[in-house]
């Protein structure tokens, strides 16, 4: 796969001028010149195929030659609501749940939650969403959301998804499901007996991952993981 570049807005002429950090990644760390090829993308969906014409101080000037539609997404829309956890460990389960095509990524505030998610952390793992979508190849961007209160997230989840909340002694397997989906996974000391009754009386599904005690962000991504594998199968 050629080297991908994420522009923020619409691409739609054949001429575009590159600038703020994509540009200084490709002309000053790539160290490209002119008639080097690059792909960009837009986050609509689209693939273009370009050329480099100019490299500039603070920007690169390249012409597409071609658009194509790739689609790299899940077949159903998969929502991640999660009590993110400390420090770099957020950056790591963002990276990994763009790569596992998750939809929407919602910081949640819960009762034990440690690292209670400012808009600074949402700003900063929005760039983390663009630069594992450039790694990993997806031309839409995960959408990362406000943080949000664990009941109003177990409220607006359609009655008609898979809803499903991580925790002990639940259902031991996942069921499956053709339609949209929705995950819940606590903070490390996870959820209260009063916010897993909520989410049951609401109709969410628990769901056990097993005997051994694990972090949020593999939690998070067993769980994600045993839903979108099932998609390749």
């Amino acid at each position: 796969m050629s080297n991908r570049f994420f522009v923020n807005s619409s691409i739609t002429s054949d001429e575009i001028l590159l600038t703020g950090d994509e540009a200084h990644h490709l002309a000053r760390v790539m160290r490209c010149e002119a008639g080097t090829s690059v792909v960009l993308f837009d986050g609509s969906g689209v693939e273009f195929s370009c050329r480099v014409q100019q490299v500039g101080k603070s920007n690169v000037t390249l012409r597409v030659l071609e658009r194509c539609e790739v689609d790299r997404e899940l077949p159903h829309e998969l929502t991640l609501g999660v009590a993110l956890p400390k420090g770099d460990r957020q950056r790591w389960l963002t990276e990994k749940a763009v790569e596992l095509g998750v939809t929407r990524l919602v910081p949640l505030r819960t009762s034990r939650g440690v690292a209670q998610p400012v808009e600074k952390a949402v700003v900063r793992l929005q760039r983390t969403v663009i630069e594992a979508s450039k790694q990993c190849g997806r031309n839409r961007l995960m959408e990362v959301s406000s943080a949000m209160a664990l009941s109003d997230f177990l409220e607006a989840a359609p009655i008609d998804a898979l809803r499903l909340i991580a925790h002990p002694g639940g259902e031991a397997s996942s069921p499956l499901s053709e339609g949209p989906v929705f995950l819940a996974i606590g903070p490390e000391g996870g959820f209260t007996d009063l916010e897993t009754e909520n989410a049951s009386a609401l109709g969410w599904l628990s769901v056990d991952l097993g005997p051994r005690i694990l972090r949020v962000e593999t939690c998070a991504l067993a769980l994600v993981a045993s839903m979108t594998c099932r998609d390749h199968k």
